[in-house]
This record gives structure tokens, C-alpha cells and sequence, in this order.
């Protein structure tokens, strides 16, 4: 931990505060771990985390077409030498637990496929190819994003760009950091788009024989279809968006305790500040029945804390007709089932409209014992006039019914709120900041991310004229202190509580668990303790954490852990659970927990058998695990010029539509170059009154408006 951190929230706080000046996303703080080794790293004399699975060799098939473009994908190409699965990749993540979730799929995708991953920014040097998912919520992540692009190309690396940043801009528009006519850094490289994750094999692949692919297009799934089973004749009708890649495809965790589950993508709001809904676009919901079976393979794998997350959680459902509680009490059902594993759910961040009209079912889940008493709720302001101008579909008492009912039905101590301020909004005046003040001594929030506006660049408010810097940033600071007079903790030594233990501080001097209320609490630096309930009892509060002294360790499901101060099986009778004998097996796929070893393991580059008695002497296990689902197979090809041929021939024979990805900027190009042609033409001309001289210019000016306007359109549409 950094001085600066240590002299803000103390000794022992594990660097993940609720409340910053960097403007860091709430999810951010949530999934901030660091690995310690790296996955397949053969360069590092410690395995520890370095695991994966052998698979049957695949037939690659160099991409002979240059600057193919179809489907919405495009493909150039250059000659240059290379060996599927033979290179280092670097992955770095910015955002979200959506774009968290995300990089962990395409590692866990690029590691069953033989590539070496790492992590860590002290081995980035040493990879072949950089794959950067990005984050387009604020101004400063998409800085440090391009910082890195430039940063890859100067040391000559290959580079791979993912995530919100380029998905957001597309192929036409501009982003940050740019002068007039000036590219972007992102223009010349291999893209793999937010829907696309589970192809970016694929995409590294080409990338690293010195080609250019593009994958963005959005997935639809079928959801209608005419015809019989028996007679295989089945006639598509209907297609949606869907949620995105599938669930059950390998991925590394970076904590081997926490599982993040995106339930659906993009959302139904139109928020005048955001640009996410950009890149993510329209809702489109995972079905109820792959998020289930997502949740009960991970159980068997060993995870205790399963997140769930999306743009809006509380919108789940609404475009399949399900709801979120629909979606949880499912969930709750699995953990039921499995109650001994101790496994908690925490629910993501969910918009006040969505969580107001499920209010007292909301209620009921947020108090089942196998759900921590956690909900991020984003208000962003005090004022009514304020939440017009961001068009964010609910007023400030629909908020603090949320909030009040949450604190008081939700048993049995109540529930935090998380929430998060946007401080100078450009309509803000003096008397909405002072609304947005009184709302914060109103309730007080124990979790509180604070951020002052940032302009992105294609949303409705970046067209507003900006309030001063200086005053965004004294607003902000009237926020932060007003938020740190509060100190929650205060008082809470003697208390006696359970802590699911998942993590290890960021000043490595504790181990970090979490109560029912999902507050920190740091707890002896013991390795029995990780994946485990204890008992503790609390000796030192701070404002973000409570430490506490070990009573006893209440259960897990490591076999042969128990000792003399262990109670026997998992008691959490405060929280209501019945106690019932069930065994938990790994099942579902094949996966390596803490002081485990697979069959197989890639040592120095090579798949190296190892019995019982040789895992049982690997050192240095950081915990990053490889999760390989027993549904998931390597495609016996992965011909991407085969695939784009296919989908250039089926144009020329008429059988897919123009694809409109590139043309609405081409088109209003094209119309705004034909006004000033023809507005230029009239000028020289109109001396000489209205003639046949006129029509030329007039007919010129007449379809230029038509294809600006056109073009326009079809970019609103886009």
C-alpha cells in the first residue's frame, strides 16, 4: 500500500476504499486482486497458479485474403511467421466486474489454447502480444488505455484492443485525446468487440502473423423458429440480442474464491453523460437456465463468492419476459442445495427504477442468509432538475424509498447502500448541489463513490457548455469531506460476527473476509482461513474495515482441514440455515483450487503429468485457477479466412443484407462534401438570377441533404 492510501484509511486497510479522489469505478474496488504468478508463465520457476488442460492439436490455416471485409469484421493482412499457442500474452483490464469478467473468459480461452498468460505489469515486457479491454465510463481510464497502446507500440509489441473504448467509437467518430484530423491509436489494430470475447483465439492469432481482424458485430440468438423437430425443417423467424459469449467457456479467475457472472449486457436507459450504452448497447439478457447452471458448476468448483453483474442488473429479464427476482430466487434455490459449501451471492449495481417496482421481493432475497445484505444503487444526485437533465428516470424520493426500506425490512441487521455523485453535471447550479448535499446528510452512506462530471465525447451532455473546473473540483471536495466526517465503525469493538475469508490485503499482512453486511474485515494472515467461515470478534475499527481476532473457524469444504479449534461442519445459525449432511464434488468442469494440482500441468512450455505426492510440493500458489467446463471443446479449425470468404460469397449471392457499419459516416461525408460543392457553385452563379445555370448546383445541394440526412439516420439507428 502506498503512503498515500496508508495516511487516508490507516494500517492493515486493504486498498480497496469505498471513496477516492482517482474517480476509480465502484466495481473497480471490488475486483482489484493481484496475481502473483502467472498463468502457464514457463519463464517463472514457481508454478503456483500456472495451470492448465491438454487438448488435442488443431489445424490453422493461414488467412490468404488481404483487407477482407464482410459481416461487419474486417481482416488485412501482411506475410509473417508463426505457431498457434506459441507466445506470451499480457492481459490488462480496466472497469468494470462486467470487463473484469470478460478479460478473465479471454484468458481463460487463450490459456486452453496453449498460450502463455500473464497479469502482472512487471512481466509485460517479456510477452509477444499485449491484449488491453478497455473501460469508456470516465476520461482518465481511456487515458491510461491509449497511454498503453502507445506504450506496446513503441516497444514493438503486438497489440490487441478489447473492451468498451473502441467498440464505443466504431468505425467513424472521434474519442479523447485528438486534434483535429488526427487518428485514433486503436485505428491500425485487431479489435475483439464487447459480444465477441470467445473468439479472440482467433483474433490473437492472426494478430501475431502480422494481420488485422475486426470482430464487433453484435449476437443475436434465435428465438423463434417454424417448423418440426422430427422433420429438422425449421425456419428462423425471430432473433434477439443476445447477452453475449457463452458462460461455460474456460476462464482464469485472478481470486479462485470469486466467480463474476455478467447476467446481461447494455440496458434500457438513455443517460445523457454515458457512453457505455455505446459499446454495450440495447438489453440483452442471458437465459434464466445458463446463469443456473453457471452458478452451480462454480459451486462445485469451489467459489464462495458469486457476483453478479451487468450494466443494470435490475433490468435482467425485461427483454425475455423474466425478472431479476425471478432470476434470483433460482439462484437462492442452488445455494439451498449446496449450503454447505458456504457460498454467498452478492447482487450487482441496479438502477433505482428497476429495484423500486421489486422493492419487497428485493427484500425478502436480500435477507436469505446465502445472500450478502449488499446493493449498489447509483442516485448520481440530489436534485430532481439535475436527474431530468440526465435523464435517469426516477425522482430523489423514489431513491430514498429504496434506501429507507432497504435499511429497515432487510433482516437481520438491515443492508448497505452503495451509491455513487456525480458532482458538476453542467446544469448543476448552487441550489441542486446544496439538494444533493442535504440527500448525503440524510443518509449517511457507508459506501460512496465520488466523481466529478466527465464530458465523453457522442453523448448528449458533452454538448452542454461546462461549469468551471475550479468549481467541479470544490464540489467534489465538499462531497469527499463530508463523507469522511462519517465514520460508521465507530463503536463496533466487541462485536461478535461471521466473516467469509476470500482474499488477502493489499499490504499482505492480512487476510481479508466479509460479513453479511459485505464489510471488510481483516482477519490473521492464516492459511486455513481462506475459503472459510470464521468467528471473530472485533478488536480495531477503521472507516473502511474492521479487524478482527480469530474465535473460531465454523467450516469449509477442504477435506482433512479440521483441528482442535474448529467447530465441526458449517454453522451459520445466526443467518438461519438449516444444517443437513451433503458432499460437494468438483464437477462441471475441470478446475484447480488453492494447494491442488490438475493431471496435468504446463511446465517451462510443457504439459508435465504429476502424481499426488509432486502436486502436493508446488510452491507459491497464488490462486489463480484455470476453469475448463467439461462442455467446452477446441474447434478442430479455426480458418478465419475461410469463415469471412463464406460471408463475402453469401453477399454477392444476395443472401445477407448491406452491412451498415462503415457506410452512415462514408454517407454523411459524402452529403456534407456535395452541399459545399454545390453552396459554392450557387454562390458563382447567382448574379445571374434564376436559369438553367441554377438546376446543376440546386439538384447538387438537393442530394447532398439527402444523403446527410440519410446517413444521420442511420447512424441514430445504429
Amino acid at each position: 500500500m502506498d503512503n498515500q492510501a496508508t495516511s487516508l484509511w490507516g494500517d492493515g486497510y486493504d486498498g480497496k476504499p469505498e471513496c477516492n479522489g482517482d474517480e476509480e469505478d465502484l466495481e473497480d474496488l471490488a475486483v482489484s486482486f493481484e496475481a502473483a504468478t502467472a498463468i502457464q508463465d514457463g519463464d517463472d520457476d514457481r508454478i503456483g497458479g500456472a495451470v492448465t488442460l491438454s487438448h488435442s492439436k488443431r489445424e490453422e490455416t493461414p488467412v490468404q485474403n488481404a483487407n477482407v471485409n464482410a459481416n461487419a469484421d474486417s481482416i488485412q493482412t501482411e506475410s509473417d511467421l508463426f505457431l498457434p499457442g506459441q507466445a506470451k500474452v499480457w492481459v490488462k483490464t480496466w472497469g468494470c466486474g462486467h470487463n473484469v469478467s470478460d478479460g478473465e473468459y479471454m484468458a481463460g480461452l487463450l490459456s486452453s489454447h496453449g498460450y502463455s498468460v500473464v497479469f502482472e505489469d512487471a512481466k509485460k515486457e517479456d510477452a509477444d502480444l499485449w491484449l488491453l479491454n478497455s473501460c469508456t465510463v470516465k476520461g482518465p481510464s481511456e487515458l491510461s488505455f491509449i497511454n498503453d497502446i502507445k506504450r506496446g507500440q513503441g516497444a514493438g509489441k503486438k497489440v490487441v484492443v478489447a473492451g468498451c473504448v473502441p467498440q464505443a467509437s466504431g468505425t467513424v467518430g472521434g474519442s479523447i485525446g485528438r486534434g483535429k484530423g488526427k487518428g485514433r491509436e486503436w485505428d491500425n489494430l485487431s479489435v475483439v468487440g464487447v459480444q465477441q470475447i470467445d473468439r479472440v483465439v482467433e483474433v490473437v492469432e492472426e494478430t501475431l502473423k502480422g494481420n488485422v481482424i475486426r470482430l464487433t458485430r453484435e449476437k443475436k440468438v434465435e428465438v423463434e423458429k417454424e417448423g418440426t423437430e422430427a422433420d429438422g425443417d425449421y425456419v428462423v423467424v425471430k432473433k434477439r440480442k443476445a447477452g453475449g459469449a457463452k458462460l461455460d467457456l474456460p476462464k482464469v479467475r485472478r481470486n479462485p474464491y470469486v466467480e463474476i457472472i455478467p447476467i446481461n449486457t447494455g440496458c434500457l436507459n438513455q443517460c445523457t453523460y454515458c457512453k457505455t450504452k455505446h459499446a454495450r448497447g440495447d438489453l440483452g439478457s442471458y437465459s434464466p437456465q445458463e446463469i443456473w447452471e453457471r452458478v452451480e458448476a462454480v459451486i462445485q468448483e469451489g467459489v464462495k463468492e458469486i457476483w453478479l453483474t451487468s450494466e443494470d442488473t435490475g433490468a435482467y429479464g425485461r427483454d425475455i419476459g423474466v425478472s431479476i427476482v425471478e432470476l434470483l430466487w433460482g439462484i437462492v434455490a442452488i445455494l439451498e442445495r449446496y449450503h454447505d459449501s458456504g457460498t454467498m451471492l452478492r447482487v450487482g449495481m441496479t438502477n433505482p427504477p428497476y429495484i423500486l417496482e421489486h422493492l419487497d421481493e428485493m427484500v425478502k432475497i436480500l435477507s436469505h442468509p446465502r445472500v450478502f445484505s449488499f446493493l449498489h444503487v447509483p442516485v448520481q444526485s440530489g436534485s430532481n432538475n439535475v436527474l431530468d437533465a440526465m435523464r435517469r428516470q426516477y425522482t430523489v424520493a423514489d431513491f430514498s424509498q429504496i434506501v429507507t426500506t432497504l435499511r429497515e425490512r432487510v433482516t437481520p441487521n438491515g443492508c448497505t447502500v452503495a451509491t455513487d455523485i456525480i458532482c458538476g453535471f453542467p446544469t448543476e447550479t448552487d441550489e441542486d448541489f446544496q439538494e444533493t448535499m442535504e440527500l448525503l446528510r440524510e443518509h449517511t452512506f457507508t459506501v460512496l463513490h465520488i466523481s466529478q462530471f466527465y464530458s465523453r465525447p457522442g453523448t448528449p451532455a458533452a454538448l452542454l457548455p461546462r461549469l468551471p473546473s475550479e468549481l467541479v473540483k470544490a464540489r467534489s471536495r465538499i462531497v469527499s469531506q463530508l463523507f469522511n466526517e462519517h465514520q460508521p465503525n465507530e463503536g463496533l469493538e466487541g462485536l461478535v460476527t461471521k466473516a467469509l475469508v476470500t482474499e488477502l490485503s493489499s499490504d499482505g499482512k492480512f487476510y481479508v473476509g466479509h460479513d453479511k453486511l459485505y464489510r471488510q474485515i481483516l482477519v490473521p494472515k492464516d492459511e486455513r482461513l481462506l475459503g472459510r467461515w470464521v468467528e471473530v470478534e472485533i478488536v480495531r475499527t477503521g472507516k473502511f474495515f474492521l479487524e478482527g481476532k480469530l474465535l473460531s473457524i465454523i467450516g469449509g469444504d477442504e477435506p482433512g482441514a479440521a483441528s482442535t479449534s474448529e467447530k465441526s461442519g458449517l454453522d451459520l445459525e445466526d443467518a438461519g440455515v438449516a444444517s443437513e449432511e451433503k458432499v460437494v464434488k468438483l464437477g462441471k468442469g475441470a478446475v484447480v483450487k488453492r494447494r491442488r494440482a490438475p493431471k496435468l500441468v504446463n511446465v517451462g512450455g510443457k504439459m508435465v503429468n504429476l502424481d499426488a505426492n509432486e502436486a502436493s510440493k508446488l510452491e507459491g500458489d497464488d490462486g489463480t485457477v484455470l476453469s475448463v467446463p467439461d462442455t467446452f471443446q477446441i474447434p478442430k479449425t479455426a480458418d478465419v479466412a475461410e469463415n469471412e470468404n463464406a460471408k463475402a460469397n453469401s453477399k454477392r449471392d444476395g443472401s445477407e443484407n448491406l452491412d451498415w457499419s462503415i457506410t452512415p459516416g462514408v454517407i454523411v461525408s459524402a452529403g456534407v462534401a456535395a452541399l459545399t460543392y454545390g453552396g459554392l457553385r450557387l454562390m458563382k452563379v447567382r448574379h445571374m438570377g434564376f436559369g438553367a445555370k441554377m438546376i446543376g448546383p440546386g439538384l447538387v445541394l438537393a442530394g447532398g441533404l439527402g444523403l446527410t440526412v440519410s446517413g444521420l439516420l442511420e447512424a441514430f439507428k445504429k
